[in-house]
């Protein structure tokens, strides 16, 4: 042990210092961007994640969202488990076959208008998975959808963006 301690005194800090002030959503962020939706909503924003076939690598970062760093709830965006209670549809992954039918349910028993994103470049056109005999690809043709956050897997900075980004088209 007194040898794991002087090596620890000699050797010192060795990993990279923390960045200055670049919080995703700092206070400073977090402001206007609770303003904005609630003004183009006039309530906090309802999120229903629908994982149509992905290999997870969407849902570490939308499970991201919810750490105090990106701090989901507190800038009004709710994660919700019925789909008819939200408001924007986000769906990852290529859509396999077998999730197609329950994917086509989930969207129609949300309430007009509807919002959907597709996260990911497997929701967008398969991605490396593409279309084969269990997987349909990606969601165009099944579902319209608003927006696309492209990335494999897409930071959580982009995907608030792209939420910002559907309501802000859905209200003009």
């Amino acid at each position: 042990m007194w040898q794991t301690l002087r090596q620890i005194a000699r050797v010192g800090r060795i990993s990279e210092p923390a960045p200055q002030s670049s919080s995703a959503c700092s206070d400073g962020d977090a402001q206007p961007l609770q303003a904005e939706l609630a003004r183009l909503l006039g309530r906090a924003l309802a999120v229903r994640v629908v994982d149509a076939g992905s290999c997870n690598g969407c849902e570490l970062e939308i499970n991201a969202l919810g750490n105090p760093y990106y701090n989901l709830e507190g800038l009004g965006v709710h994660l919700v488990a019925s789909p008819r209670h939200a408001d924007l549809l986000l769906v990852s992954g290529p859509v396999s076959r077998n999730m197609e039918q329950a994917l086509l349910r989930v969207h129609e028993a949300m309430p007009e208008p509807r919002l959907v994103l597709a996260v990911g470049d497997c929701a967008r056109d398969g991605g490396v998975f593409g279309c084969s005999y269990a997987c349909r690809g990606g969601l165009q043709g099944l579902l319209p959808v608003d927006v696309y956050v492209a990335g494999c897997p897409p930071a959580p900075r982009d995907l608030l963006a792209g939420m910002l980004r559907a309501v802000r088209a859905r209200a003009t």
